[in-house]
């Protein structure tokens, strides 16, 4: 999820609207104003309609126009039209997905398939009694014949599970690394840093050469915030991710974020950081970085290639680099990855076709589509095999796969941003963090004072993770 996209990591899911986005209060569902009933007309279930979608359906697709663009839902909607006689799915773009859709979910007519990401993202406790559990769409075949629970890679459907039950499938296989120019990096005999202090390192050569470590914009400054916490998770273990995820108290006071947060300061206060990101909208920031190549690094999810693609320098090889750790015997190896499966799609049950939302996912998730995502958008899809040795001669994605087959089973994720909408008020105190405008005690306190509100608040309900 993203800014996957307008797309904060993205990657990537179902942030803003309890971090005050948008009108939600704190502990009321959007399920707690709808009328909605839905379902709509249905035709005859077959192995080749399975969920039983009436021919002339038109599905109602709201998706997030992000880092992925829209078209690849827009493939799978030609797909459909063959499919289905006089039916057709309607994409209709968007990067205010909470905006668009809290008017929908409260009046009862949400769109058939929402995939809800982005910055301003509906925080999922809030909608998941309006969700359709999506089993059926895993036990069904896909277009060539296969059971669809099958064709996915390992894992992938962890985020989109609550209380034992799928509500949302997240399409794309996302990693989160450190991104830089291979050809750049070579040019210079520069070597991609594994720890923290060889950071440090590399931003007194980059400052020599007249260039800085790091580049950041306004709407993806929390893009610093999960590299700090990979980082400590890597660092310090499971632990970390745990105590994070479940809203404990002192969760950022933890020894190995004290650590990453002091190194990261230390960048900041030499000078290796870009000035002025407080003040640069995201993408023109990226560009400083893969276009004008003023910064050597920047942290992001893997769908940093396809978002920057016409905003990339000639020859660049943009490739990536596990994040770092702090010291060379941290709990988990320096090759372990945050890698999970981002760009959540869920299909409302008050929705006019739940059918139809369900028969698209189904479609997108066949090889074709698949496919078809992966040589388009440069990333592949949770769909396996879909991706040739060759890459389709992206350097970004061979380098995900590399990254991948290095981790082994060293992947982790974490979710409490994505589950309560933290990301809008964190952004405010990254962006003063960044500029140097704040201590790291500063930092820790406010994104502290975040989480205990909601840790506190007994209206909210509380996703335990394990």
């Amino acid at each position: 999820m993203s800014l996957q996209s307008a797309s904060l990591d993205r990657r990537n899911f179902l942030r803003a609207a309890l971090a005050g986005a948008v009108a939600i209060p704190l502990g009321v569902t959007l399920a707690s104003c709808s009328t909605g009933g839905g379902g709509g007309a249905t035709g005859q279930k077959s192995a080749k309609n399975p969920f039983g979608m009436a021919d002339n359906t038109t599905v109602d697709a709201v998706i997030f126009n992000g880092g992925y663009k829209t078209d690849y839902v827009d493939f799978a909607g030609k797909i459909l039209a063959k499919e289905h006689s006089g039916s057709s799915v309607k994409v209709k773009p968007e990067t205010k997905i909470a905006t668009t859709l809290q008017p929908r979910f409260v009046g009862g007519n949400p769109p058939d398939l929402i995939d809800n990401s982005g910055a301003d993202a509906i925080g999922f406790n809030s909608i998941l009694d309006q969700l359709e559990e999506l089993q059926d769409v895993l036990d069904a075949n896909n277009l060539e014949g296969t059971k669809i629970s099958d064709t996915l890679y390992p894992g992938v459907l962890t985020p989109g599970e609550f209380d034992g039950k799928l509500k949302a499938l997240n399409y794309v296989l996302t990693l989160y690394a450190v991104w830089y120019s291979a050809s750049l990096f070579e040019k210079n005999n520069w070597t991609p840093p594994t720890t923290w202090d060889e950071a440090y390192e590399l931003g007194g050569k980059a400052k020599a050469a007249g260039k800085y470590l790091f580049v950041w914009g306004k709407e993806a400054a929390t893009y610093y915030q999960t590299l700090v916490i990979d980082s400590a998770i890597k660092e310090g273990g499971d632990e970390v991710r745990l105590n994070f995820d479940n809203l404990k108290d002192g969760a950022w006071s933890q020894d190995s974020v004290q650590k990453v947060l002091t190194a990261l300061k230390k960048i900041i206060d030499a000078g290796y950081v870009k000035p002025g990101g407080s003040g640069t909208q995201f993408t023109a920031a990226q560009a400083q970085w893969s276009n004008d190549q003023s910064g050597l690094l920047y942290p992001s999810g893997s769908w940093i290639e396809n978002e920057m693609k016409s905003q990339t320098a000639a020859d660049f090889q943009m490739t990536g680099t596990p994040e770092f750790t702090v010291t060379t015997g941290s709990k988990l190896p320096q090759t372990a990855l945050r890698s999970t499966a981002g760009e959540p799609f869920a299909v409302p049950s008050a929705a006019k076709s739940v059918a139809g939302g369900k028969e698209v996912l189904r479609i997108m998730l066949s090889k074709e589509s698949a496919t078809n995502f992966a040589k388009t958008r440069l990333a592949p899809s949770i769909v396996k095999d879909t991706v040739p040795d060759d890459a389709f001669g992206s350097t970004a994605l061979a380098s995900q796969i590399s990254m991948l087959n290095a981790a082994k089973s060293d992947t982790f994720t974490f979710t409490f941003v994505d589950n309560y909408g933290t990301n809008t008020d964190q952004l405010v105190l990254w962006n003063a963090f960044l500029d140097g405008k704040s201590s790291v005690n500063q930092l820790t306190d406010g994104l502290q004072q975040i989480s205990d509100k909601i840790a506190k608040d007994d209206s909210i309900k509380k996703i335990t993770v394990k």
